[in-house]
């Protein structure tokens, strides 16, 4: 008998529900590149499949980045911080360095990598606004979501960007120096815990148990896909050229080959190999059948449904909501991708 390493992780659960219930708050810092230059909101424009031009200074946009062959290769946040100069956060900095520099052509774009200079906490919660407003100078209740503003904490300088990865309605991302990070967790610990919350230790519960509840990927789930396949074509600005576009103009006429559907496991005690640690993820099959019709591309479990739950990627219309199907030998249902 497994047993199952979320449901009986009250350490876990403790943080996740924090985070659901009232205010949790991490250390969360994804790599930073800034762009300038002349021509640097048409090169973001090219190499990246969403509208980026009509992004006003002081907003934020989440798109893919794509390959030739329509693939994504990244999944971003470009935030506009001056007419002429740009955030894009990023997991592969180096890999992002490597594909601008060997697609930037003519553009007159000039760009370094400043991770080392910022460090980002996260304060994620229906209580975030209530520990923000206790701390800042200046209110941030205005904030709409996908903005920043500079702001101030006890003295402490900083980006205050209303947003997040735990599908929270409201939700913030605290930029600061790193020489005053110390500082800021002395400030946000008692503050988070005056409001009944606490601070999240556990990557799995930033990474994998908060975002899947809310329909969230990790890179690792979007390897390989295109847009329409995961869902993430909608903002897709089809009057404009970028990289990937014609391959994925076809996905489009003909329709994706593959679809990311959700899935509980109604087990209790499982074991069923996801991608998320690696490799290609469990088979799954219909049962009578010896199609195998998509692979388990994320398990994990939510703490709001008490269930295992994650996604399948799998062969378009193969799987629909309501199936009934074992998966090594465990028994499950396909669902919708959301579980809040």
């Amino acid at each position: 008998m497994y047993k199952n390493i979320f449901k009986y992780d009250e350490m876990k659960r403790s943080e996740h529900m924090a985070v659901r219930t009232a205010v949790g708050w991490y250390f969360w810092t994804h790599q930073l590149l800034e762009i300038t230059g002349p021509d640097v909101t048409a090169f973001l424009e090219y190499m990246y499949p969403n509208k980026i031009g009509n992004l006003a200074v002081g907003r934020d946009r989440y798109t893919t980045m794509l390959n030739e062959q329509g693939e994504i290769i990244d999944d971003v946040v470009i935030m506009r911080m001056e007419e002429d100069r740009y955030w894009v956060s990023t997991l592969f900095a180096s890999k992002t360095d490597d594909w601008w520099y060997f697609h930037q052509g003519d553009y007159q774009v000039d760009w370094t990598e400043i991770t080392d200079e910022w460090t980002m906490y996260a304060v994620q919660g229906p209580k975030s606004r209530e520990v923000l407003e206790e701390l800042v100078k200046d209110p941030i209740g205005e904030l709409k979501f996908f903005a920043h503003k500079e702001a101030e904490i006890e003295g402490i300088p900083c980006i205050v960007n209303r947003g997040g990865y735990t599908g929270e309605k409201l939700g913030y991302e605290i930029y600061v120096n790193p020489e005053d990070g110390e500082r800021l967790e002395a400030l946000l610990k008692p503050a988070a815990e005056k409001a009944g919350g606490r601070e999240v230790t556990e990557f799995q519960v930033m990474a994998w148990t908060l975002p899947t509840e809310a329909n969230f990927y990790y890179m690792r789930d979007l390897a390989h896909t295109n847009p329409f396949e995961v869902g993430l074509a909608g903002g897709i600005d089809w009057d404009k050229e970028f990289i990937g576009k014609e391959a994925l103009l076809k996905v489009r006429e003909e329709g994706p080959a593959r679809e990311m559907v959700g899935f509980e496991v109604l087990d209790e005690d499982i074991y069923i190999r996801a991608k998320q640690y690696g490799g290609p993820g469990e088979p799954v099959f219909i049962e009578g059948e010896e199609e195998e019709v998509g692979r388990v591309s994320k398990l994990v479990y939510s703490y709001v449904k008490e269930v295992n739950n994650g996604y399948i990627l799998a062969k378009k219309d193969k799987l629909h909501i309501g199936d009934r199907l074992k998966i090594h030998g465990y028994d499950a249902v396909i669902t919708e991708m959301k579980w809040l």
